[in-house]
């Protein structure tokens, strides 16, 4: 099988408007001193296939003289599980700085600030930005990005969600647009997608194999079961919609109401940004809000503390003895404010810094800031923005949001072979 992109065969003609546009960021790159050249296009015109293809012909070497990036670590994962070797527009940017005390033996004891400090200057080889997922980054990164001095090709969907808390003006000056659909793998949903974008009301029935929108007055338990259980993400609107399919998700899978807290296996999200925890490695990617992934080895502290082992959905690696906030699922609410640290001390103990005095004979063995996990079967529609998803479940709240077409515009365009809408 020909390897694809994006749902593009890897040998397939080009479209008029793939060629106009290729034709104007060839020109773009070697003949203008413009810095920004800005293509636009819906679900299935084929962007990343033309990215890749364009870059190739300038003579760059995507990940050497070309970076890929992109807003968050699962949409650099999407450039990467293509192929083309990708990071975040963060990591590109900023360095981190710390202050850090360690113990005899080098082991991080303590942070006592953390900051991310833009870089002065990039790597000298890297001659184009490609920045991929264009509407989810805010203007002020954007202004970080074009401070380098190096030219930069934005591609995003305009007709996606904008960014949370922030604005992204540049998807509404185009350089060039792509109209026409070229993915034929996701037909159904990219069909459905396009009627959606152009505000159409769309009935229940089945729009192709895999690719329906249901009625919630009309599916039984059992049907229920086989939609919660088997998707691989599940996307609503409102928080209270969300907490209500994740106690039913975590009922079907046999988890009993009484265990509040997580178990493991079970699928997490992240909901505050704590870039002092990497998730792999090479410290490219970090424990931040809208993260998605499995938590292991949980265990419970007191004093609303617990401790958990999580591996990102999108990496190998997994992140070991993170503090978390019980409170949210024990009591609804977290009990740890913004920053709070808790300390793992040597007897094996873990305790809030509030309660630290009552453990000074013990050895502090590290100090570390409490994380904050909630259930993740299902996720709002801006958590999931960025990330694709072979099987997806959408509870349509449209109705709810004054932007309630790019809403479910977005919602189904996470899809990549099943969809199915409850509404």
């Amino acid at each position: 099988m020909r390897k694809q992109f994006g749902g593009v065969p890897a040998s397939y003609n080009l479209t008029r408007d793939q060629e106009e546009a290729e034709a104007l960021i060839e020109e773009w790159y070697v003949h203008l001193d413009t810095q920004i050249f800005v293509l636009c296009g819906y679900a299935g015109t084929g962007k990343t296939y033309l990215l890749d293809r364009v870059v190739k012909k300038l003579g760059l070497v995507a990940g050497e003289s070309a970076a890929f990036v992109a807003p968050t670590g699962k949409a650099a994962s999407v450039l990467i599980r293509g192929g083309t070797p990708a990071s975040t527009v963060h990591s590109l940017i900023y360095i981190r700085e710390e202050d850090i005390e360690a113990d005899e033996d080098g082991v991080v004891v303590s942070e006592r600030f953390l900051r991310f400090t833009k870089r002065e200057k990039i790597d000298s080889k890297i001659k184009l930005i490609v920045v991929d997922e264009t509407s989810m980054v805010s203007d002020e990164v954007l202004r970080d990005l074009l401070s380098f001095g190096v030219k930069c090709l934005f591609c995003g969907d305009p007709a996606q969600l904008p960014p949370v808390g922030g604005s992204n003006s540049l998807l509404t000056m185009p350089c060039a647009t792509l109209t026409q659909i070229v993915r034929q793998e996701e037909s159904a949903i990219v069909r459905l997608a396009t009627r959606a974008r152009a505000g159409e009301f769309l009935p229940y029935g089945t729009y192709g194999e895999g690719v329906e929108i249901v009625p919630r007055r009309a599916l039984t338990e059992a049907r229920l079961r086989e939609l919660f259980c088997n998707a691989d993400q599940i996307i609503v609107g409102a928080n209270r919609t969300r907490a209500y399919v994740n106690a039913k998700t975590r009922e079907f899978r046999g988890i009993p109401q009484t265990e509040k807290l997580p178990v493991d296996g079970e699928k997490l999200i992240c909901t505050r940004n704590d870039w002092s925890k990497a998730l792999d490695a090479e410290k490219n990617y970090h424990l931040v809000n809208g993260i998605i992934g499995t938590c292991f080895n949980v265990r419970p502290f007191g004093d609303g503390l617990g401790a958990l082992d999580f591996r990102a959905d999108f990496l190998e690696d997994t992140a070991y003895d993170l503090p978390f906030d019980t409170g949210v699922f024990t009591e609804g609410r977290y009990l740890h404010g913004y920053g709070d640290k808790a300390y793992f001390m040597q007897d094996g103990a873990l305790v809030h810094e509030s309660n630290y005095e009552a453990h000074r004979a013990a050895r502090v063995r590290r100090e570390e800031t409490v994380c904050r996990f909630e259930f993740a079967y299902a996720v709002t529609c801006h958590k999931a923005q960025g990330s694709e998803y072979d099987s997806v479940v959408v509870v349509d709240e449209s109705a709810y949001f004054e932007n309630g077409r790019q809403w479910l515009y977005t919602a189904i365009t996470r899809a990549r072979k099943k969809l199915v809408i409850i509404r």
